[in-house]
């Protein structure tokens, strides 16, 4: 027997991403968190770049998930972003969720 199906809701980042663009973006993604019960949110990084600040954006969205008992996946994410996300070892902490 099987347990209820977890809450999914969506979000999706769109690019250009810069530095100064992280508080803004993180706290419309807890906007979110709070006004949703979701147990799962699928995030569209289809139209950023895999460099070293989408990787902290993710990084953060997934913590504060995280503290919302809520998990970030990947949806849409380039080959490239998700070897980027491999290389810094967030594979298990920011899996692709096709």
């Amino acid at each position: 027997m099987t347990g209820p199906m977890p809450q999914v809701t969506t979000f999706a980042i769109r690019g250009p991403l810069a530095r100064a663009d992280l508080p803004a973006l993180y706290e419309r993604f807890c906007d979110m968190l709070h006004a949703s019960d979701a147990d799962v949110v699928l995030c569209d990084v289809g139209g950023i770049a895999p460099d070293a600040v989408a990787i902290d954006a993710l990084a953060r969205m997934q913590l504060a998930a995280q503290r919302n008992r809520c998990q970030v996946r990947l949806r849409n994410a380039s080959l490239p972003l998700l070897q980027l996300v491999g290389f810094m070892g967030l594979s298990d902490v920011l899996p692709d969720g096709r």
